[in-house]
């Protein structure tokens, strides 16, 4: 009867999770399909749309654990057989729409964006639901659309052109290895030596930081030479804007360090028929900046002083699902709400603190933690302020990667955390 329960409570939520593990080879051809979306609306509405689908040649994301998600993100993309029984496939993620909708400027307009979703291809027909959640984790959008493999109107990529790509380093693990994409943006032609050599850097900046050192035969880096008309990337607060191969540019959502591209379509038909799953976008240029969202992407300048923790940072939102652990009291509306507890892993509201880091508390550690400025990397507590926010958010250590570039290493919670997703990644 429980099960049976259980069972029934997902159906309703939409949320389902298979009773037994999912197979790839029984469900899914060796290929690609990328799902094109169009996110719009304000600082309350949101409307998801189907822009379009393509195909690919090989799929070179994970084939475990196919029907679980690792964290929740702010939403979930749901593949099930069109009796709506099983979950085949799935994956969270963020975005910068929603992002945006905590910004001042969505109380005043509609905006839209793009957004890619890559899943395997089906064998058969498939339903996939994709979901958008707000602040309080609260589904807020969502689209059911059938998805057919014979359906003439998904184009197929095989025969465009390839980049010229390369790989920077190759993982021994016998299994599936993590494939992580590192393109060029604003590299011309004849600055692709110059690329290559800040990929051999940034892969040198990952594997230093545990846990990527001890799992790095987990991993696959992968050098994508897309060449840009212009060298270095546009930076709108001093009028610069130049032509380059993903359109990037600071002052996203007018904060000028904030570096990131709004071509998410662009970025995957570069990439497409190239061994992806997850992306780093290096731009050439030595101003300060960059950004990091989940199962997206990271966008980093690859010239700058702080280049190498800054690429570390940002690859910790992009493929750990991290928050960010430092504050200042700016933000229009509170991203973390203080009846929620937050989906990432290394903050906490305290609403459902048992699900986060309690287990690596010492005994009689006491909540929130006073910093006292010893052991700061390593000595696990409760130390108000993260998230943006000085007050009612809580991180794991007095600094941590995820809180200042002079931090050598990951806390202890968040490598634990980055270890899970690569284990999750590579392991049933």
């Amino acid at each position: 009867m429980k099960r049976y329960f259980l069972l029934l409570l997902a159906l309703l939520m939409g949320t389902l999770t298979a009773w037994s593990q999912v197979r790839f080879e029984d469900y899914f051809e060796d290929q690609t399909l990328r799902l094109d979306y169009t996110l719009s609306g304000n600082h309350s509405e949101q409307v998801i749309s189907l822009a379009g689908m393509k195909q690919s040649t090989g799929w070179y994301g994970r084939r475990v654990n196919l029907g679980k998600l690792a964290l929740e993100g702010s939403g979930q993309l749901f593949v099930t057989d069109t009796l709506g029984r099983d979950t085949l496939y799935c994956q969270s993620f963020s975005t910068l729409f929603q992002e945006w909708q905590t910004y001042e400027e969505a109380t005043q307009l509609w905006r839209s964006f793009e957004h890619c979703m890559l899943m395997p291809m089906p064998k058969q027909p498939v339903d996939v639901t994709l979901r958008l959640t707000d602040t309080h984790r609260r589904e807020r959008a969502r689209l059911t659309h059938r998805v057919k493999p014979s359906d003439i109107l998904v184009e197929r990529l095989g025969s465009k052109r390839i980049e010229p790509w390369r790989y920077v380093r190759r993982g021994s693990f016998q299994g599936h290895c993590i494939n992580v994409a590192i393109v060029a943006e604003g590299y011309t032609a004849e600055e692709m030596g110059v690329f290559l050599r800040d990929c051999e850097t940034t892969v040198d900046a990952l594997l230093a930081h545990e846990p990527f050192k001890s799992e790095k035969e987990r991993f696959n880096f992968i050098a994508v030479s897309v060449p840009s008309a212009e060298s270095g990337v546009s930076i709108p607060h001093q009028g610069l804007w130049l032509q380059t191969a993903l359109g990037s540019h600071f002052d996203t959502f007018y904060s000028a360090r904030y570096l990131t591209t709004l071509r998410i379509q662009r970025l995957h038909d570069v990439l497409a028929g190239i061994p992806y799953e997850h992306i780093i976008i290096l731009a050439n240029t030595s101003n300060y900046g960059g950004g990091g969202v989940y199962n997206s992407y990271v966008l980093s300048a690859a010239h700058n002083v702080a280049a190498r923790p800054v690429v570390v940072h940002e690859f910790g939102h992009s493929f750990g699902g991290l928050a960010d652990e430092y504050f200042y009291d700016d933000m229009f509306e509170t991203p973390y709400p203080d009846d929620t507890e937050p989906w990432e892993p290394n903050i906490t509201t305290l609403v459902d603190f048992d699900s986060k880091w309690k287990d690596m508390l010492k005994r009689k550690t006491p909540i929130p933690t006073q910093p006292d400025g010893k052991d700061v990397y390593t000595k696990v507590g409760v130390y108000e302020g993260a998230g943006y926010q000085s007050k009612g958010v809580y991180r794991p250590t007095q600094e941590c990667r995820m809180k200042v570039n002079e931090a050598p290493v990951f806390c202890p919670v968040c490598e634990r955390a980055i270890r899970r997703i690569i284990r999750y990644h590579t392991e049933e």
